[in-house]
């Protein structure tokens, strides 16, 4: 419908002109000058023509506003009719997916916020979290609980639904005797043992240790207070270095690639791996009294906040989340396997980022080796940025996350229905599986693949400027910094040269470090 104020076009009455004079017409309602008769006939209007225009607008007016109400009733009642048809479509959908669906999910089972105590081997896994496209330590353990009912099957198809959260999340190939996974869990009245019958779904490598009922708003990530670290250490990683051999070709098809990578050239080079004499001898080797004191001391330059920006990846030095706070690390006594000597660090930090302990074992070891005075510790916690090589993943494991705050909180409550979450209660298992399924892993696979004697002699092999900061001296000459977007003296430099790089990615800073183990 048009304007209820033009003319229609069956309104044969009303010519052009009088849609001219339209506009100088008074408006039906318009307030009248103080000075004009507040009568309502006709008489007050000289004018003959504006009495017709008047009856014309009015009557007009008055078909109009009666034709739009009864449209928009019209239009009311077909939206109308449309909801009540698609309400009821839709209630008869609703009621047939319910009873086929009640078939096939069976009772409602209530459900509980949940930490899951659990351990597992990290070999052959790309890491605790959960990823799609890769088998990874979550994964598995997921895909066990919704086999055994602990998670429901409308939430089977994405962890997300449980409000799933790891404490702790580690790298490929880290192995962790405790970790933590808060999740909405329900627990099937039907299986007595449920810890039990999780683990009848897993491998033997990985193990549920127990569950602790928690508060709702449990969050395993930021409730965490610390985490506790260990790493294990063959002590031949104190020998001197041993010279190595550098091919531009290939001897062996085993032999090790050595990269000398910087932003003007790199080249690749090669160099063969240890004879079996050597790899007896770093087997047999043991550690001096004066060496194990000097890592023991540099293993505790680290404790208390740092900024560990020379200890990851893609952090920069004004970064303020790479200032971490190590509470203790410690060096144990030689250990003897196999007849190999090692040590075991014990890491003690509120948190870590990536490669970070990895990283802070290699540069220990490293001042130990090359005679490095250990003041140079302290300056790598500077603005410069240097490349420090990662230690092999082999020796990591998480020990376990800390809850002494939630824990602390849980006792003043006295709340019955919730628990400390405690891994002394699993104490016994606990050891038992990382004897068998973590350190005799280690060592095993150290005795079959030679993994650190190939780190040491990658790390022999290294040609470039890159490591210049091993020296008598303990200083960082301007040749071995490292020039990315995180350096502001390498950014003064990139400008000066007129170049500057479209990408410096994080994946870029870890091919530097890959390149020189």
């Amino acid at each position: 419908m048009g304007n209820i104020w033009s003319k229609t076009s069956n309104d044969n009455n009303v010519s052009t002109n009088d849609q001219q004079d339209d506009k100088n017409a008074p408006r039906i309602g318009a307030k009248r000058p103080a000075s004009a008769s507040t009568s309502t006939t006709d008489e007050t209007i000289s004018d003959p023509t504006l009495k017709q225009k008047k009856k014309k607008y009015t009557k007009y007016s008055k078909k109009g506003r009666k034709d739009k109400r009864q449209v928009d009733n019209r239009s009311y009642g077909t939206r109308k009719e449309k909801e009540e048809d698609t309400d009821k479509n839709v209630g008869e959908q609703h009621d047939s997916d319910k009873a086929a669906v009640g078939e096939s999910k069976g009772p409602r089972i209530p459900k509980i916020k949940a930490a899951l105590l659990v351990g597992y081997n990290g070999t052959g896994y790309q890491g605790m979290q959960l990823n799609p496209n890769a088998a990874s330590i979550e994964g598995v353990i997921f895909d066990a609980l919704c086999k055994a009912e602990a998670i429901s099957k409308d939430n089977a198809d994405d962890p997300r639904k449980s409000n799933w959260m790891r404490a702790a999340r580690t790298d490929k190939g880290v192995h962790a005797a405790g970790n933590i996974l808060s999740l909405k869990m329900q627990i099937p009245p039907h299986i007595p043992d449920l810890v039990e019958h999780i683990n009848s779904f897993l491998p033997p490598q990985i193990r549920v240790w127990g569950y602790v009922q928690t508060i709702r708003s449990f969050h395993s990530k930021n409730l965490c207070d610390s985490r506790i670290y260990e790493y294990l250490l063959p002590t031949c990683a104190f020998m001197e270095p041993i010279k190595q051999e550098l091919t531009d070709h290939p001897q062996f098809e085993d032999d090790l690639v050595i990269a000398n990578k910087n932003l003007e050239h790199t080249t690749i080079k090669y160099t063969p791996r240890s004879s079996p004499e050597v790899i007896k001898k770093r087997h047999d080797y043991r550690a001096t009294p004066e060496q194990l004191l000097k890592f023991k001391l540099a293993m505790k330059m680290f404790e208390g906040t740092h900024n560990f920006h020379n200890y990851t990846n893609g952090k920069s030095f004004k970064d303020q989340s790479s200032k971490r706070f190590m509470k203790t690390i410690d060096v144990s006594e030689p250990m003897y396997i196999h007849g190999s000597e090692w040590v075991k660090i014990t890491l003690h930090g509120q948190s870590f980022m990536l490669h970070q302990i990895r990283k802070m074992i290699s540069m220990g070891m490293l001042v130990t080796r090359t005679n490095t005075p250990l003041h140079l510790i302290p300056k790598t916690f500077e603005e410069n940025r240097i490349n420090i090589p990662k230690a092999p993943a082999l020796g990591l494991l998480l020990e376990r996350p800390i809850f002494h705050i939630y824990n602390t909180k849980v006792r003043t409550k006295s709340e019955a229905e919730r628990e400390e979450i405690d891994f002394d209660k699993y104490k016994d298992r606990i050891e038992q599986f990382k004897r068998e399924w973590i350190y005799d892993k280690i060592f095993d696979a150290e005795n079959e693949r030679h993994i650190f004697d190939g780190y040491l002699t990658s790390l022999d092999a290294h040609y470039g400027p890159d490591y210049l900061y091993l020296n008598p001296e303990g200083v960082i000459p301007e040749e071995c910094l490292v020039k990315t977007k995180f350096n502001s003296n390498a950014n003064a430099a990139t400008k000066q040269g007129g170049r500057k790089k479209k990408k410096d990615s994080d994946e870029e800073v870890e091919e530097e470090e890959d390149g020189q183990l």
